[in-house]
């Protein structure tokens, strides 16, 4: 019997701990996000065996991990604006680097996670690099980043970072929620800009002659034959000591991890913060960084969530973007995504919120999620994404190279648009070792030990499709097998569609301009350059040709506007008849009974395909 009422107060004893703590994080709510800088996946986390990350590892226990989360741009300032703004950066305006000669900027009106919580009474902070602008779309209440000290110190020193991070809980109000977004600069290249501290400053603040010292900074040191060399990396003794170097500089941030963690918990905010990591583009090597091949592309990507604790240790395979955070972060805070037009056009969120992921079902059930749509954008809602897309356009100001890209777990299309031109090489990884290494073995003729050459990496085709499960090293173009057409006509729609949703300029380049003001304003239009260039549908294979069209309704009371894409099914053009007279028949029942109540103005545009 005693035995029996122990257990029983044990139980009554836990529900009460887990009821509490909920009701803790509802009311308080609060959110730290972690962005590493041209990270990879050099951690035990992601099956790296050398590369030593226990505070990493610690946070990965008490995380859902993913396995297949992808940045939607290669390129450190677009893919920043992407993450606090959930659009993709032709979307946003961030189309290059935001510092110096680049000086790219998102539209004025963008509307960003740190302004929305900001005018939500959230107290928004920033500690590192920021590399984004304009200030009035980027504004923090708190800030300690490059526009203020130097980036060394701002994003590289862990020990000043603890300290502003201290500092940024000390002015909190007790009660106030806040969202911190953390900015290493490591493992990021410094060859360039700083070559006294080495490839990767991994010598910054070593304790070594002139290196200064960062106090709470214990410096890790790898030998170049004991790392692991990614299978997108030529494996030679100049690649390899650039990857030691890379190591050590990843201790620092793993370390700094852990310090702001501790902050973080002195601060009383352990139990109701949900805490993100990632990185913001794929490691700086050949085939990483400004490329969309998965080198460049995937991500590593954490969640804690205090309501998910059935969730940590735990890993996802669900394909996962990082235009997925701003829905996630607003559905957390329970903070509605604004109603607005960016340049004209009505903006919505492609990314989805992840809460019904990474918490426990039992906190869906006791209604603090929602399965329905929430504040933050679309819910997952248990359905799976089953592709994420990529736009990049350029890196540095004279790397004009946009790409767009579809990918599944099965297949990979990359969309080169200025294929007629060589791929761009930014300066820092220029005068790296690793691309010395492959410029002189080229030029003298010796192995390259690598699975390209430059002329291929240089030089790439307008299309470039691959099997994910047969090449995963993305070697094979299957862009042009006829065996894979279905399968390339399929990812050519869905990016096209994609393309429309997120109002992408250059949907009809290379091989049209797109024309969408004047007597094209309610019947957008992509019009043939005559160029030689095949349209995104009409390739040499002869498939049904689509004209890509907008059907907008606007209210011009409100001013709210709706726009719908039609692709067809090149392999069906009765059943592409039948779709469009459905919609024509809804439009007509639907809007015409629908104007005289609200002064609707219609304007449908449709072409049907037609055969070659």
């Amino acid at each position: 019997m005693t035995m029996g009422l122990c257990k029983e107060a044990v139980v009554v004893f836990l529900l009460s701990f887990v009821l509490f703590v909920q009701a803790e994080v509802k009311r308080h709510r609060n959110v730290l996000v972690f962005v590493g800088d041209d990270y990879g996946f050099e951690s035990q986390v992601y099956n790296n065996k050398v590369c030593k990350t226990p505070n990493l590892n610690a946070l990965a226990q008490r995380s859902l991990v993913f396995d297949n989360a992808f940045t939607s741009v290669s390129s450190c300032s677009p893919s920043r604006s992407a993450i606090l703004s959930g659009l993709p950066q032709h979307q946003n305006g961030m189309y290059g680097l935001h510092h110096g000669v680049h000086h790219f900027n998102s539209f004025d009106g963008l509307r960003t996670l740190p302004n929305i919580l900001s005018k939500a009474g959230i107290k928004t902070g920033i500690v590192g690099k920021k590399h984004v602008g304009p200030e009035s779309v980027y504004s923090f209440d708190y800030e300690v980043t490059e526009e203020q000290i130097s980036i060394m110190q701002a994003g590289r020193n862990i020990t000043f970072m603890k300290e502003k991070v201290a500092e940024f809980f000390a002015q909190k109000e007790e009660d106030k929620q806040f969202f911190l977004y953390i900015g290493f600069h490591d493992p990021h290249r410094c060859g360039s800009t700083h070559p006294q501290y080495g490839q990767f400053c991994e010598k910054f603040g070593n304790g070594e002659p002139g290196m200064g010292v960062i106090p709470d900074w214990t410096p890790v040191s790898y030998s170049a034959q004991e790392v692991e060399v990614p299978d997108f990396v030529q494996d030679t003794p100049a690649a390899r000591e650039d990857i030691a170097a890379q190591y050590t500089t990843i201790s620092r941030m793993d370390q700094g991890i852990q310090l702001i963690l501790t902050e973080l918990e002195k601060a009383g905010h352990s139990n109701d913060t949900l805490v993100l990591f990632t990185s913001d583009n794929g490691i700086p090597f050949p085939d990483g960084r400004t490329n969309l091949y998965t080198g460049g592309a995937a991500e590593p990507f954490l969640i804690s969530s205090p309501l998910g604790r059935s969730k940590w240790g735990q890993r996802s395979d669900m394909m996962v973007s990082l235009l997925d955070i701003v829905p996630t972060v607003l559905d957390w805070f329970n903070v509605r995504y604004p109603s607005y037009k960016l340049e004209s056009k009505r903006v919505k969120l492609t990314g989805q919120s992840l809460l019904s992921v990474v918490n426990d079902d039992s906190a869906l059930a006791a209604g603090k999620l929602r399965s329905e749509d929430t504040p933050g954008g679309a819910r997952h809602g248990g359905v799976p994404k089953d592709a994420v897309f990529g736009s990049h356009d350029l890196h540095e100001v004279t790397m004009y190279y946009p790409m767009r890209s579809v990918r599944t777990k099965d297949y990979h299309l990359i969309h080169n648009l200025n294929f007629k031109m060589p791929f761009p090489i930014d300066q820092d990884f220029f005068v790296s070792p690793s691309f010395q290494d492959l410029l002189n073995r080229t030029r003298s003729g010796s192995p390259l030990h690598w699975h390209k050459t430059l002329q291929t990496y240089y030089y790439r085709p307008e299309w470039e499709l691959f099997s994910l499960a047969s090449d995963p090293q993305e070697v094979t173009n299957l862009a042009n097998n006829p065996s894979y057409s279905g399968v390339l006509s399929e990812l050519q729609a869905r990016l096209n569609a994609w393309q429309n949703l997120t109002s992408d300029p250059w949907i009809c380049a290379p091989w049209g301009v797109l024309e969408y003001q004047g007597r094209y304003k309610y019947d957008p239009q992509c019009l043939p350059l005559g160029n030689g260039i095949p349209s995104q549908l009409d390739n040499s294979r002869k498939t049904p040709a689509v004209s890509v069209r907008l059907v907008t309704y606007e209210y011009s009371s409100t001013s709210r506007s709706f726009m719908f894409w039609l692709t067809s099914s090149p392999n069906s053009i009765f059943f592409d008849f039948c779709v469009y007279a459905l919609f024509v028949g809804f439009s007509i029942v639907f809007f015409v009974r629908l104007a005289p109540k609200r002064k609707l103005e219609v304007k449908i545009g449709i072409d049907l395909p037609s055969s070659k």
